[in-house]
C-alpha cells in the first residue's frame, strides 16, 4: 500500500532533480507541469489526489485521453518520462511498493527526418545578406554563425558566458543536457564576427550589465522567445521550409558535416549527444543527398 503522497513529497523529488541529477531548470518546471496535470487528470477522472495511488489503468487512461486530444506520442512520452522517474524516487525513498509504469507502454513515434536549410541558401545569409550596422544587427548575424558553426543549443547559447569563449584557442565551453560540459571548436570565419562584436559590447558598457555572451540591446541576458524571434526573422528571407527555429540550426549544422564527409562520431561529439542512435537520424539526409549525386552523375541512372 502506497504511502500518502503529499505536495512536499513532490518538491523533495524536483529538487533531487536540481541538486544531486543536475536537471536543468527548464526540465525541473516541465517535470512539475507533468505531475500536475496527471494530478489533476486523477481528481476529475478518479476522484485521486495522490499520484502514489494511481494504478497502470489510471495512466493508461490518462494516455489514451491525450492521444484522444491530439497530443503527439513524443509529447506523451516526455509526460511519461516524468512519472517514472517520479515512481522510481517514490520506490527508492520507500513511499511505494508496487510501480505501476512496469505495465505501461510507450506509444510509437513516428521519425521525422530532420529538417535543415540548404548549403547555398546558408553561406548566402551569412556571407551576403546586409545585416543592419548597427549592435543589434552585429549580435543577430553572432548567434546566427554561433548555431550554424558550432551546432549548440539554444539554452546552450543562452546560457553562454564571457569567460567561456576561448579566443587564442579557437574553442567555446557549453553546459549541455545533465549539465555536462564539452568543448567545441569554432571557425575561424565565426571567431572574427564574434570577437567585432565582443569589441562593440564592450565599448557600449553592456559586459557590466550580464557576464553572458549574448545580450539584447540593453545589455540584458536574451531569453527563448527572443532567440526564436531572431532566427525565424533571417531564416525566412533564405527559406521556405515551415519551421525555422534553433534547433533547425542545429539540424543543419550536423546534416552538412556528414554531407561533406565528417565522421559520425566526431558530429556525435560536437552535438553532445550520449549515444550515436540520436545522430545516426542525420545519415538519412545524407543518404539522400548522395542519391541525388549518382542520379545527376552515373550512366545507369
Amino acid at each position: 500500500m502506497a504511502q500518502p503522497c503529499t505536495v512536499d513529497m513532490v518538491n523533495l523529488f524536483l529538487d533531487f532533480l536540481q541538486t544531486e541529477k543536475r536537471y536543468s531548470q527548464h526540465t525541473v518546471v516541465s517535470y512539475r507541469t507533468d505531475l500536475e496535470q496527471f494530478q489533476a487528470y486523477l481528481q476529475q477522472t478518479y476522484e485521486e489526489s495522490d499520484i502514489a495511488n494511481s494504478t497502470h489503468r489510471m495512466i493508461r487512461s490518462w494516455v489514451l485521453s491525450m492521444m484522444e486530444n491530439g497530443m503527439e506520442a513524443k509529447s506523451v512520452n516526455r509526460k511519461l518520462a516524468a512519472l517514472r522517474t517520479f515512481y522510481k524516487y517514490l520506490l527508492r525513498n520507500k513511499k511505494l511498493e508496487v510501480n505501476p509504469m512496469l505495465k505501461i507502454i510507450a506509444p510509437k513515434v513516428r521519425k521525422k527526418l530532420p529538417v535543415f536549410i540548404e548549403e547555398s541558401s546558408m553561406l548566402y545569409l551569412l556571407d551576403q545578406f546586409q545585416f543592419e550596422e548597427s549592435f543589434s544587427g552585429l549580435r543577430d548575424r553572432v548567434v546566427l554563425e554561433l548555431f550554424y558553426g558550432t551546432g549548440m543549443r539554444l539554452s546552450e547559447l543562452i546560457d553562454l558566458k564571457d569567460k567561456d569563449v576561448h579566443w587564442k584557442e579557437g574553442v567555446i565551453k557549453v553546459k549541455g543536457k545533465g549539465n555536462k560540459e564539452r568543448i567545441i571548436p569554432v571557425p575561424q570565419s565565426v571567431l572574427v564576427v564574434a570577437e567585432k562584436y565582443a569589441a562593440e559590447k564592450t565599448k557600449r558598457n553592456l559586459c557590466n550589465t550580464s557576464s553572458n555572451f549574448v545580450v539584447t540591446d540593453k545589455g540584458d541576458e536574451v531569453y527563448p522567445v527572443f532567440i526564436y524571434r531572431l532566427v525565424k526573422k533571417y531564416l525566412n528571407h533564405v527559406s521556405t521550409i515551415e519551421k525555422k527555429s534553433p534547433h533547425v540550426l542545429r539540424h543543419t549544422f550536423a546534416t552538412h558535416l556528414l554531407n561533406k564527409g565528417a565522421d559520425l562520431n566526431a558530429i556525435k561529439d560536437l552535438l553532445g549527444h550520449s549515444s550515436l542512435a540520436a545522430t545516426q537520424v542525420y545519415t538519412h539526409n545524407s543518404i539522400d543527398q548522395l542519391k541525388k549525386i549518382f542520379d545527376q552523375a552515373h550512366p545507369k541512372s
